[in-house]
């Protein structure tokens, strides 16, 4: 469904995923009549700034009502996985504050080791379509 057609049915709502990590942040989108998730886009750039350039360029051209991020809840909180979980919160926050756009946070465990089966060079983005469609899944 293009981006064209869903702005003509006012109820229907953009959702976007992220899969946040250090090196690249895999983005999804998904909307509200569907609720099925697609890979969007892996953003690799380095700075923050320009990772939110190119968030921004998204936000702009899909409108998304909400985003959410896939947040690590592992048991063991070893130094890096603690790291990452963090940083996915800070991530989340900064979504919010920049954008003003309700931000959601939901368990993302194994989600990349799921994907990792298909061995593509990088899985970001089908990460991030997996925790948009477990949110779907839940809590739609």
């Amino acid at each position: 469904m293009s981006n064209n057609l869903i702005k003509s049915f006012p109820n229907i709502e953009i959702i976007f995923g992220f899969d946040f990590g250090f090196k690249r942040i895999g983005i999804a989108f998904g909307n509200t009549l569907i609720k099925h998730a697609k890979p969007l886009k892996i953003i690799h750039s380095i700075t923050n700034k320009a990772k939110f350039n190119e968030i921004s360029k998204l936000v702009e051209k899909w409108k998304p009502k909400y985003f959410v991020v896939g947040f690590p809840t592992y048991i063991d909180m070893t130094s890096e996985k603690h790291k990452v979980a963090i940083r996915c919160k800070r991530f989340a926050n900064q979504l919010y504050g920049r954008y003003s756009i309700k931000t959601f946070m939901i368990n993302e465990n194994y989600s990349s080791i799921i994907i990792k089966n298909y061995r593509k060079k990088y899985i970001d983005s089908q990460s991030a379509a997996l925790i948009l469609q477990q949110y779907f899944n839940e809590k739609l």
